[in-house]
């Protein structure tokens, strides 16, 4: 049963450097035709799985940038999910948003529609590393996207920051650090660069131009992020996540989870009646196949027991709370230990995990090694 849903938005006005997902420049492409057939991929799904969607506590809209789309454009789509997604149940709707394109019209537009929450892409507050990244917007504009947003009515609104990013030093994500925190939201992401394919940075680094921290330098960079947010009063609810209580982002915790959730729009993956998919990317085809009444998908794995087990594991262990005993048991219907005691033994002898009667979870120094963590438990 889909607890989330989430929606992409696959048009930018300008595509970031770092960025690998499933996007295209806005101008010239049928951006109303897109919306439209979104919605009858919705309608296809909803009706194919009537019984899947009415329990939906999130709706997330994401890219590409949302906020590419005109007020106009946004208003038709959030008509188009309230029209087809049951909202009973949704506690959380977000917005994934540019600070340079958040105009009132827009963010009212936004708000009429029922979002209540908003996660904008800001990366730095430093204007060469903006520059160097790819980004449009000005310190300027994060300020006052943020004033507007409040006017308008929204109070759960959450930033994105990056490090490890080319050139980056430790003085400019403090500043970075410090400039975000002073802004005093309820939430904030950071996550490090990772250099994916086509992407320009990974044209760079192919060709010996991208000059990355060291790998200690952004050890030492998560090391203050994790200082600063704990000072800032903010809880790590997993790596790359920090909230004050009660605004927990549901819809990515549901990832974490392993809990299904529906996913919509050309290049979106989803997970829904036991099976992962993933949509057409073209934009063309995937009007063409959704407006047919068909859904748009190009893959599709029912996802077996022993791959339900791996993603419990790799997938729980990112929440600081860790995986519970419990849940795991009442999933997968037979206990962690089982399958995973000696791994799991020796990495608390490595000290990088740690467990009680409850879970286990990662430890301080293991969330700086999540990665070599998790493919523990992958075979």
């Amino acid at each position: 049963m889909a607890r989330g849903v989430y929606i992409h938005i696959p048009f930018c006005h300008q595509i970031c450097h770092y960025c690998d997902f499933n996007k295209v420049f806005f101008k010239n492409q049928p951006v109303d035709a897109y919306i439209e057939a979104l919605g009858q991929e919705i309608a296809t799904t909803v009706t194919q799985y009537p019984n899947e969607f009415t329990q939906v506590e999130t709706i997330f809209l994401g890219g590409g940038t949302p906020t590419a789309l005109s007020a106009a454009q946004i208003q038709r789509l959030l008509e188009i999910i309230r029209n087809f997604i049951p909202m009973q149940n949704v506690k959380e709707f977000t917005s994934e948003a540019n600070p340079d394109e958040l105009t009132v019209e827009k963010l009212q537009a936004l708000f009429n529609g029922g979002v209540n929450r908003l996660s904008m892409g800001v990366q730095s507050f430093d204007a060469g590393l903006l520059e160097k990244i790819g980004r449009t917007h000005s310190n300027g504009h994060v300020y006052k996207a943020i004033d507007n947003a409040k006017q308008v009515g929204f109070t759960n609104i959450s930033i994105d920051l990056m490090y490890g990013l080319p050139g980056q030093t430790m003085a400019q994500w403090q500043h970075t650090l410090q400039t975000a925190l002073a802004l005093k939201l309820p939430h904030y992401s950071a996550y490090s660069l990772i250099v994916e394919p086509k992407t320009v940075f990974y044209i760079q680094y192919a060709k010996g131009k991208l000059h990355l921290p060291t790998q200690d330098l952004e050890a030492d960079m998560y090391d203050v992020l994790l200082q600063e947010m704990e000072a800032a009063g903010l809880a790590q609810y997993e790596i790359s996540n920090f909230a004050e209580e009660g605004h927990v982002s549901i819809h990515n915790k549901i990832y974490w989870d392993n809990d299904e959730y529906a996913g919509f729009g050309a290049g979106a993956h989803g997970y829904l009646a036991g099976i992962r998919y993933s949509n057409h990317g073209p934009i063309k085809k995937y009007i063409e196949i959704a407006q047919s009444g068909v859904r748009p998908i190009v893959h599709e794995n029912q996802v077996t027991h022993e791959e339900k087990m791996e993603e419990q594991m790799f997938l729980g262990l990112r929440k600081v709370e860790g995986v519970s005993f419990e849940a795991y048991e009442k999933k997968l219907k037979e206990p962690m230990h089982k399958r995973y005691g000696d791994i799991i033994e020796q990495l608390v002898k490595d000290g990088l995990l740690q467990q009680d009667e409850h879970g286990i979870r990662l430890t301080r120094q293991g969330r700086f090694v999540g990665n070599e963590v998790f493919q523990q438990f992958l075979t």
